[in-house]
């Protein structure tokens, strides 16, 4: 049987169902296509700790990868403060609370378009 592929904006969005239903805060889903060749979205969200990290990019990547979602590369680690999951076409940044402020991604893609916000 073929295996079912997601399109990237389910992808985005089940990213951002999982990270609210395991306490990420400050998630936002970030439209990128006009302002990006290299993906369609950005997941991004806050985690209170190195650990809290460590299981949502794994419980990220079984939720994802049941769904069809293959992980293309994992970059940083929990105790770094920041991870990213790339799914191609959407990229997960973990972020603790001082990296988040220091890379400012909402920031720095401006022309991007925030499609959901999770306080």
């Amino acid at each position: 049987m073929p295996k079912r592929v997601l399109k990237s904006e389910t992808l985005a969005r089940l990213a951002v169902d999982l990270a609210s239903d395991k306490q990420a805060s400050d998630i936002v889903l970030l439209d990128i296509r006009k302002a990006s060749d290299f993906a369609d979205y950005f997941v991004i969200m806050s985690t209170d700790s190195a650990r809290q990290r460590s299981t949502l990019a794994e419980e990220l990547e079984q939720a994802l990868a049941k769904r069809g979602g293959a992980r293309l590369h994992l970059e940083g680690d929990p105790t770094s403060g920041w991870m990213v999951l790339d799914y191609g076409d959407v990229v997960i940044h973990l972020f603790g609370a001082e990296e988040r402020e220091f890379y400012d991604l909402e920031g720095a893609w401006d022309r991007a378009v925030e499609v959901v916000r999770i306080q």
